[in-house]
């Protein structure tokens, strides 16, 4: 069984009551990352988080304001939606070694609410592929765990380990980004 798999296992797996209240305070991100043929990476993030399930889906799913908590993504766009089927373009910019980095990709989404999977693949875009799957599971406690999984191959001539590190940092800081926007919004949903 590779990393990723048990990464998997885990975010099915529900502990008892008891350590799950402990658990749920502020958790380490759990991460795996696979070298696979040509330079691509397989990479896995994982959180578990006090905040429900359903407010998790909405932050995920307000594509056009991504961009507003997700750190380094310059814009996000809802480019068409049919049925379960969405079309997102996003542009995503950083500093690397004192060089501006932009990458722009066209992404088809799948939605399943039922499963809490929100899949995406690469329509066209600055890299190879890029393709993965969010998944938000309910816990028993009212709380959720959240999973990340994304492959990724940049394009020719993209130096795969100088920005690997970077990918890295930025899958934990996208979690921790829709855990605080979920955050936020129930804050404020109780407020009103």
């Amino acid at each position: 069984m590779t990393s990723l798999q048990k990464l998997h296992k885990k975010a099915n797996y529900v502990p008892t009551e008891s350590l799950e209240k402990k658990q749920e305070k502020r958790q380490a991100i759990e991460q795996t990352m696979e070298k696979l043929p040509n330079g691509a990476r397989r990479l896995a993030v994982q959180l578990r988080t006090p905040i429900k399930a359903d407010l998790i889906w909405a932050v995920l799913t307000d594509y056009n304001k991504l961009c507003e908590f997700i750190p380094n993504l310059a814009s996000s766009k809802l480019l068409s939606r049919v049925g379960n089927k969405v079309q997102l373009h996003q542009v995503g910019k950083q500093q690397l070694i004192g060089f501006n980095f932009s990458a722009k990709v066209l992404l088809e989404l799948e939605e399943n609410q039922t499963t809490g999977e929100l899949s995406f693949h690469l329509l066209k875009g600055d890299f190879r592929r890029f393709e993965g799957t969010w998944k938000v599971t309910p816990l028993k406690s009212g709380g959720s765990c959240l999973l990340y999984e994304l492959t990724v191959q940049g394009c020719i001539g993209m130096p795969v380990g100088l920005i690997e590190k970077r990918i890295k940092n930025d899958l934990k800081a996208n979690l921790r980004s829709v855990e605080s926007e979920a955050l936020r919004r129930q804050t404020s949903l109780k407020t009103k």
